[in-house]
């Protein structure tokens, strides 16, 4: 049984340590069939891109050609090998490391990596070339390509980037300023591409780059415009990331088969996978990081995982409040809102901006997409349709919510408070914590909020209180999309006799107090009938409620 790759990015390494590799070689060979010859490439974070770069940076290393059978031999492309393979010197350039403490911490430490990857090249290919710490990036590139042309007249030169955006991502969450100094005409990371863009009339051959974001390229654009994004090329959607049939392929290589299998694949596809990149994608792909995580802690302890989410890879995502926060006002409360409780948002995906500007709707959603907080779900009058891919997106989103609920009140709900509603609902079936808190916001809540509040609002605001009762899997309408209750909370490990329960909402204006009967009425007809779908049935120890909130006002009802 070969060993999980988590955490691994290096392709040599891996090869070597007998690690299992999902096979993406044809995708080199797609690379270099299309005619353009300087690519970008965006993902998520923790998809993959840095290991598919080590992969490309030893398939074409001109030093690598004696080991190609050992590293390519069981893959796609050691069968299939193309004309352009280990006829490269490989230049590569990863700035997932820069320093954006201020301005100047972020210049040096981008001259930095700048210097330390030339160095690393010059010491390899043996090149007669003395990199010069103290001149500027542009100068020290500009040198370099000087004299390979020199040295290695009838040679090219195969420039690998990896993760350009990383440092412009983190500025953007606390100095617009600052990042606009550094992509303006006159600054320095801007000449640094111009000087790349010259490398490539005489020896620089092909670029690949990878990021996050294009939020750099509006403003590099004049300086830089010779890159071709395929990050919607629908023959390049399953490039990075799992497809389902990879993982399962990968799971049954860590001896994860039969009964085990048809357990864990619908607790990841839940919380990993409804990743589409392209309008026209074939396949939804799984965060590949996450769901390495999640298999290797699971083969450590034999059990599925507390947390869901690796603490790594949580703080990567994390920044999604930093991120909403550049779209101020009622557009960010409304794409809140919409995805939160399951609507798309029909939207264009803009493939380049410069959030140094005002940041629009459209320039919001874009970057949501170019995240991972959203994801193209389908079309409608061929625009993509967005919407959150998976349930461990969904509670991120429903903490930041929180927080807003929290500024917006001025209240929280304490762990203590937690621990109550956790409690009350497992080990007798009520829902009184949790109702009083969801009472507590809206009563709390201005006049003017009020005015926009409907049962989608209300049921928001329970919804991602629930989401922190982590004994529990939160189902909902707002997920399927389809006739379902309202809420379904139901216990992780139904062995310990904890309680669920079934919550149908309804919502009435102010001034519409005399129909509170007939709504209660709807609710108890609605519990009844989904009482009969079989899923439920199956269900042992369900308390059924509804919940009809007449302004600030909830009224409970036991089914």
């Amino acid at each position: 049984m070969k060993k999980l790759p988590y955490g691994i990015s290096d392709y040599e390494s891996l090869v070597e340590n007998n690690y299992y590799y999902v096979d993406k070689t044809m995708y080199i060979e797609k690379l270099e069939n299309l005619a353009e010859r300087y690519i970008m490439f965006l993902r998520p974070r923790k998809f993959g891109k840095t290991l598919f770069t080590s992969t490309l940076e030893n398939y074409y290393d001109i030093l690598k050609e004696e080991k190609f059978e050992k590293l390519y031999g069981e893959t796609y492309i050691g069968k299939n090998s193309t004309k352009l393979k280990n006829s490269y010197y490989i230049l590569k350039f990863n700035f997932s490391g820069i320093n954006t403490r201020n301005e100047t911490t972020t210049m040096a430490s981008f001259q930095r990596e700048i210097a330390s990857s030339i160095r690393v090249f010059v010491e390899r290919y043996g090149l007669n070339f003395y990199v010069n710490e103290e001149s500027e990036p542009e100068d020290i590139l500009d040198n370099l390509l000087k004299a390979f042309l020199i040295q290695k007249k009838d040679k090219k030169i195969y420039v690998i980037i990896d993760e350009y955006d990383h440092f412009a991502n983190e500025l953007l969450g606390f100095n617009t300023n600052h990042f606009k100094s550094l992509v303006s005409k006159n600054g320095q990371v801007r000449k640094w591409y111009e000087i790349l863009k010259k490398g490539t009339e005489n020896v620089v051959d092909r670029i690949f780059i990878t990021g996050v974001a294009p939020i750099t390229l509006d403003s590099l654009t004049s300086g830089f415009n010779i890159v071709t994004d395929i990050t919607q090329d629908e023959n390049f959607n399953e490039m990075m990331g799992f497809t389902e049939k990879e993982l399962e392929k990968l799971m049954e290589e860590q001896n994860i088969k039969g009964k085990k299998k048809e357990e864990l694949l619908p607790i990841m596809r839940e919380n990993y996978d409804g990743y589409r990149f392209s309008l026209y994608g074939k396949e939804k792909m799984y965060n590949s990081n996450m769901c390495l995580y999640f298999l290797n802690r699971y083969g450590r302890f034999n059990r599925i995982p507390a947390e869901l989410i690796d603490v790594n890879i949580a703080s990567d995502y994390s920044k999604l409040g930093k991120m909403l926060d550049l779209c101020k006002g009622e557009e960010r409360e409304k794409i809140i809102e919409k995805t939160v409780s399951g609507e798309g948002i029909i939207s264009e995906i803009r493939q380049k901006f410069n959030p140094a500007m005002e940041f629009t709707e459209t320039d919001l959603v874009s970057m949501l997409y170019y995240l991972g907080y959203l994801t193209i779900a389908g079309e409608v009058f061929e625009k993509p349709e967005l919407k959150i891919p998976n349930k461990v997106m969904k509670e991120l989103y429903s903490e930041y919510f929180m927080e807003i609920l929290k500024k917006a009140t001025d209240l929280q709900v304490t762990e203590n408070d937690y621990n109550e509603m956790l409690s009350e609902i497992a080990l007798e079936g009520k829902i009184d914590k949790i109702v009083e808190m969801t009472e507590k916001y809206l009563k709390n809540l201005s006049n003017r909020d009020y005015m926009q509040f409907s049962e989608k609002y209300i049921k928001l605001i329970f919804y991602c209180i629930a989401m922190n009762l982590k004994i529990f899997r939160l189902k909902s309408e707002m997920e399927v999309q389809r006739k379902y209750p309202d809420i379904l909370l139901i216990p992780k490990d139904r062995s310990k006799g904890y309680k669920g329960v079934m919550i149908e909402f309804k919502y009435l204006k102010k001034g519409e107090e005399n129909k509170l009967e007939e709504k209660q009425k709807e609710a108890r007809e609605q519990i009844k009938e989904y009482g009969e779908f079989e899923e439920i049935k199956e269900l042992e120890n369900i308390y059924k409620y509804t919940v009809v909130a007449v302004n600030d006002n909830i009224h409970v009802e036991e089914v």
